[in-house]
């Protein structure tokens, strides 16, 4: 039942990431993102310093960058030093198997928004065959990973995951209706 009710949850969901295919305008997108990452971080030159890692990050995978912030504000809040309970590290909050994975140092700023961006583009790439919900189960997977997408053919009924991307849809949602 809950299985269900998730997925017609996520159907809603599935909305807002439909127009994550279509980018932003480049310039507008950088002054939202850091205005944005200003809201969190105080630290003027750090908001930029993470501005242009998204950045980076974003055409070195060819990945929306309003996306890639819009997941590392749900992960981290923009926070060098942000670790979870589960053990994630940094901005982008990756597992050390998943550093490891896609073969960066956590602990490295650079490397961790590189590896964020890195697997995010896998899951994007993994996913892109679901059709609408390509992005919608992509940020699943980023969150709880993509055997357990597959295992449930699509976001899986955890609580956690359906919030995360809900939080991931209405962050992107409200930066992405700024970029005009």
């Amino acid at each position: 039942m809950i299985y269900k009710f998730a997925k017609f949850m996520l159907i809603i969901a599935v909305i807002f990431f439909i127009s994550v295919t279509e980018k932003a305008n480049a310039a507008d997108s950088y002054d939202v993102v850091y205005s944005e990452i200003t809201q969190f971080n105080g630290d003027r030159s750090q908001a930029e310093w993470i501005t242009q890692a998204i950045f980076y990050s974003s055409e070195l995978y060819g990945i929306d960058p309003v996306l890639v912030a819009s997941v590392m504000e749900v992960e981290s809040h923009f926070r060098f030093n942000a670790y979870s309970h589960a053990g994630a590290i940094g901005l982008m909050q990756l597992m050390p198997s998943t550093a490891e994975m896609v073969g960066v140092n956590p602990y490295d700023p650079l490397d961790n928004v590189i590896g964020g961006a890195s697997y995010l583009r896998t899951q994007l790439d993994n996913f892109s065959g679901y059709g609408e919900y390509a992005v919608t189960n992509a940020v699943a997977a980023y969150n709880a990973g993509g055997g357990a997408v597959r295992k449930y053919g699509g976001c899986p009924p955890y609580r956690e995951t359906i919030d995360y991307v809900y939080k991931v849809a209405d962050v992107y949602n409200r930066l992405a209706s700024q970029c005009d």
